[in-house]
């Protein structure tokens, strides 16, 4: 707090929760603040939730009667607001997203929300990707240890293993590690004839 203005610093990610969150801490604020700024520059992730986060702001802005800005967007999240049709200097300026003057009406603005929903698929495909690395680099060891491939050979075997079993590449090197385990179980008949083959056509090379 600064006389009757309050500043907020959000960090790290606005997913889905931050809403809440701000909604509980903007309902804690001394009755007489006349004024809430937002420093967004903290923050370095931002899915379609972050909309939510700004309905919140405006909602607020409209109950207490005061003026509210969330300011100073960097990176992915100002690329979010841009493909949302928002203002990225400030876009608590920009028509709620509810209003017939929304961007978001336009056809321009419904092309950008296209183009949002397919980054957002994008990302939760890299999370999913990060999410899967320890187990496929763990399946890539037991190939090289197994049959003395390289570190690329053993990528290869499993995604080939992956294409002819029609099998996600993180569900193939979950089977040939728990199949590695001490008390394993093999993994099912069409990933192991996948594998099968998969090696098979290394050795004919």
């Amino acid at each position: 707090m600064d006389a009757d203005r309050a500043l907020l610093i959000p960090r790290g990610e606005l997913v889905r929760g931050s809403a809440r969150t701000l909604s509980e801490k903007l309902d804690q604020l001394p009755t007489g603040t006349a004024r809430v700024d937002l420093d967004m520059s903290g923050v370095y992730f931002m899915d379609t939730a972050g909309l939510e986060f700004l309905e919140v702001l405006r909602d607020h802005s409209r109950r207490r009667a005061v003026p509210v800005t969330a300011t100073r967007w960097n990176g992915q999240p100002r690329r979010i607001l841009e493909l949302a049709g928002l203002d990225t200097t400030d876009p608590l300026r920009s028509p709620a997203l509810g209003d017939p003057a929304s961007p978001l009406s336009s056809a321009v603005a419904r092309e950008r929300e296209e183009r949002l929903h397919v980054l957002q698929e994008e990302v939760e495909q890299l999370r999913q990707a990060i999410a899967s690395r320890p187990v496929i680099d763990q399946a890539r060891g037991i190939l090289m240890a197994t049959y003395g491939c390289s570190s690329d050979e053993a990528w290869h075997i499993l995604r080939e293993a992956s294409q002819l079993s029609n099998t996600k590449l993180r569900d193939v090197a979950e089977s040939l590690t728990s199949c590695a385990a001490a008390e394993g179980t093999p993994p099912p008949e069409e990933i192991r004839t996948a594998l099968s083959r998969a090696l098979s056509r290394r050795s004919s090379r």
